[in-house]
């Protein structure tokens, strides 16, 4: 008797590499479907996904996920620099032929998934943006726990209830175990953590952009768009709170606005079931 095939989950979906331009960029590819590529968050590296989060994806869509140039298992340079890192997408998109495609991103990767959207916009069937900020100014900033807790060399689970959840709630304290747990089960195969001086040294390459500097029209492309673009956002969100979002919605055409109450900067890995289908829903309804 044959061997049956292994069934791929997030947990043990292989690494794979793609050789683009003199460098590497290390991927993972789960599912079939409409492409869905994913952008990382600050120090975030491709085990830094909720698998249960992709798993939910990947049952009706092919999902993308991807270690920065330089970061992770990827070779080259590393940057924050928000056209480099959406060039990194773009540069994956190509590699693995792939012509239309969702993009999306949390949080850093949400930047890099707008400036994807604007700067290719022929080849983004959505946008798919989660615990991120909108080009421009905007009135608020993150609050002084995050780059506290943020910027310590190694975050623990605790910081990680602060970081990316909701502290003061029970259910959210929960829920960032479960998700702790989930992703700590992948134990081979793993993107080694991004260390301090890269982070430090793009940080002060980054520095003068000031979050997400709207020096090339990326707001009023926003206004202006017919690309369906869903924002995620939970209402005790840390980093990029989502009153900045309010301030634009109402100005815009195609965009979406989710908030959930009691979550914060993670809310896809705080119910990833939930998150999984209003993006799928997202993606075939509109």
């Amino acid at each position: 008797m044959s061997t049956p095939a292994p069934v791929h989950t997030a947990v043990n979906t292989p690494t794979r590499f793609a050789e683009v331009k003199g460098r590497r960029i290390a991927y993972r590819d789960l599912g079939q479907g409409v492409p869905i590529l994913l952008c990382l968050r600050f120090r975030g590296i491709l085990d830094s996904w909720d698998p249960a989060f992709l798993d939910a994806l990947a049952v009706h869509h092919r999902v993308i996920t991807f270690d920065y140039s330089g970061l992770g298992q990827s070779t080259g340079e590393p940057s924050y620099v928000r056209k480099k890192m959406a060039q990194d997408a773009i540069d994956l998109a190509d590699a693995l032929g792939l012509e239309r495609f969702v993009i999306g991103g949390w949080s850093l990767g949400g930047i890099a998934a707008q400036v994807v959207t604007r700067l290719h916009p022929e080849r983004i069937l959505k946008t798919i943006l989660i615990g991120t900020t909108p080009p421009g100014k905007v009135r608020f900033g993150p609050k002084p726990i995050f780059f506290e807790r943020a910027l310590k060399p190694v975050n623990d689970l605790d910081d990680e209830v602060v970081l990316f959840f909701h502290p003061e709630s029970q259910k959210s304290r929960a829920a960032a175990v479960a998700s702790h747990n989930r992703i700590a089960a992948r134990t081979t195969d793993l993107s080694p953590a991004i260390p301090m001086p890269t982070v430090l040294k793009m940080m002060a390459e980054t520095r003068a952009e000031d979050l997400f500097v709207d020096d090339d029209g990326y707001r009023d492309f926003l206004k202006r768009t017919d690309i369906p673009v869903l924002v995620i956002s939970g209402d005790q969100e840390i980093v990029f709170p989502v009153e900045n979002w309010f301030d634009l919605t109402p100005q815009t055409k195609s965009v979406h606005l989710m908030v959930f109450p009691q979550m914060g900067h993670g809310p896809q890995h705080e119910t990833p079931q939930v998150c999984a289908d209003l993006i799928t829903s997202f993606i075939r309804n509109n």
